[in-house]
């Protein structure tokens, strides 16, 4: 397992939840919610926290269809993906995050939240499971999850 601090990204039309991991690997753990601009003032932001945290990768969520199939989601994250390696000059690599969004929802009714009331962290949780997973497939295969962003 390679060290050092991930952030994890969930991408969404008006929200983008971000997460980080300890310095091991480990745990992945929800950051904040950032809004989605038009003006790039979003990849700035999360250029800004992976700079924070001294981050040696970010760990993009690729949302695909059930059938593994791609969406204009799966476009809008692997062209978000691309600016945010462009911006940070770190690796980023995108994730298979099918069901990510059902699962975090899923966690957060199990400790108390209705939907109302997790809409803030909602977008934090998802990118929470997404670098999870993503930490967990790399400390069970010893290889990087995903794909390598490029750099268009």
């Amino acid at each position: 397992m390679r060290s050092g601090v991930r952030v994890g990204v969930d991408v969404g039309k008006a929200r983008i939840g971000l997460s980080r991991s300890d310095p091991d690997g480990m745990l992945a753990l929800p950051v904040e919610t950032v809004s989605r601009t038009e003006d790039g003032s979003d990849v700035a932001r999360i250029q800004a926290v992976a700079t924070e945290l001294s981050a040696v990768e970010i760990i993009v969520g690729l949302p695909l269809s059930l059938s593994g199939a791609s969406t204009p989601s799966t476009d809008d994250a692997t062209e978000f993906a691309s600016r945010l390696r462009a911006a940070c000059g770190i690796p980023v690599r995108l994730v298979d995050e099918r069901l990510s969004t059902v699962t975090a929802q899923s966690a957060l009714r199990a400790s108390g939240r209705t939907t109302r009331n997790s809409r803030s962290v909602v977008d934090q949780a998802a990118a929470t499971v997404i670098l999870q997973h993503a930490l967990d497939v790399e400390r069970a295969s010893g290889n990087p999850p995903g794909t390598l962003a490029d750099t268009n």
